[in-house]
């Protein structure tokens, strides 16, 4: 189902960001199917190319904190800066530095132990998938689940790897182009407009991620990063003439959810823990003819508004239901989600209040349905 025909059916889709990365190692095919079998309608991976040309999952080039790289001796000559050798960031391992046969030989683990202990029972048994390997991954689960499952393809920093003479487009056309057969539906992300537009006649579906930096997060100083020097602000795409760029060339507009649900006034979470007002961005959105799927849901703590919290513990999960409900009821047509079972589970609940609105909205006896003083939400 493409985003257009969820808005049309009334349906949220629930997009199993980076697979299922609650429950596995992120941008594994082992998290890409469990997304689907907790009933995701869509999964999301991030792609980056090797240096003989081959687009891989991973959701950066560095592959340091996403898999074993540190522990390969023979790959220690290959451990550099991340803006070149005399660059002043961090040290680290990256996709375009290796050869797919090396980057075949690492394996995934946890990225964020300390936050998901649980998923860490599965370093090493995986390895990183390349794009083409993922297609037919969902190929396959979708004909043995009989679920039509749909994948977002999001490319990250275009420019950049076109320095290294590496043309992201190319690449992916042709990945595109021998994936057809399966019949798997593709929509292609990215922050960068420049690309979408680039690939705008491919006659996929686009997506235009937009990103808003948290307060006290600095801004990246790269010309690449969403938010640096020739990248459209948040607030400038986010305008009525920024929506209507933006409607030219995608179908769905997809920004961070505290673009759609803004941070409280003194803090992250406002003083007493609350979230400030919804924006108008969905309506407005929705006025432009662009869908709204919002990024990114956690189960955890340290992903929740504070008053959704469940003790004080980062990794426990809180009350993150309540999150995706207002964010349904403001009227997103998507969301992103590291844990795609409670989305469904949240999109479930949403469904049953509007049906049975809907169905106290015919009755003469409504009060037997909804009790006086608690109408539907």
């Amino acid at each position: 189902m493409l985003a257009t025909e969820a808005a049309e059916a009334g349906h949220v889709l629930v997009i199993g960001h980076r697979g299922a990365p609650g429950y596995r190692p992120e941008n594994t095919l082992a998290a890409h199917e469990l997304a689907v079998l907790l009933g995701a309608d869509r999964v999301e991976c991030d792609v980056v190319p090797t240096a003989d040309g081959v687009l891989v999952v991973r959701h950066e080039s560095d592959l340091t904190a996403s898999t074993d790289v540190a522990s390969r001796p023979d790959l220690a000559h290959l451990r550099r800066r991340s803006g070149g050798s005399t660059a002043s960031g961090p040290r680290g391992w990256h996709v375009e530095d290796m050869t797919l046969e090396q980057v075949r030989s690492v394996r995934a683990v946890e990225t964020a132990p300390v936050l998901r202990p649980g998923s860490t029972v599965y370093d090493g048994r995986f390895g990183v998938p390349t794009l083409a390997e993922l297609l037919d991954s969902v190929a396959v689960v979708r004909a043995r689940t009989g679920r039509d499952v749909s994948v977002a393809v999001e490319v990250k920093d275009p420019v950049l790897f076109a320095r290294r003479g590496l043309d992201v487009a190319a690449l992916l056309e042709a990945d595109l182009s021998a994936a057809s057969a399966s019949g798997v539906p593709v929509v292609v992300q990215s922050f960068d407009p420049r690309f979408l537009k680039r690939v705008s006649g491919w006659g996929v579906p686009l997506v235009q991620l937009v990103h808003s930096w948290p307060r006290g997060r600095a801004v990246p100083d790269g010309g690449d990063a969403p938010g640096a020097p020739g990248w459209p602000r948040a607030a400038a795409m986010c305008s009525d003439a920024g929506l209507a760029e933006v409607a030219r060339y995608a179908r769905v507009l997809a920004p961070r959810k505290d673009l759609v649900m803004p941070d409280g006034p003194d803090g992250p979470d406002g003083p007493d823990g609350s979230r400030g007002e919804p924006t108008d961005l969905v309506a407005r959105a929705h006025d432009h003819g662009l869908d709204v799927h919002v990024f990114s849901l956690r189960n955890e703590n340290v992903h929740l508004p504070a008053r959704l919290r469940s003790g004080t513990h980062p990794a426990a999960h809180g009350r993150a239901l309540e999150e995706y409900a207002a964010l349904i009821a403001v009227g997103v047509d998507g969301v992103f989600s590291d844990h795609p079972d409670t989305a469904v589970e949240a999109v479930r609940g949403a469904a049953g209040r509007r049906s049975l609105a809907a169905l106290a909205s015919t009755c003469s006896w409504r009060g037997a349905l909804v009790p006086a003083g608690r109408g539907p939400a």
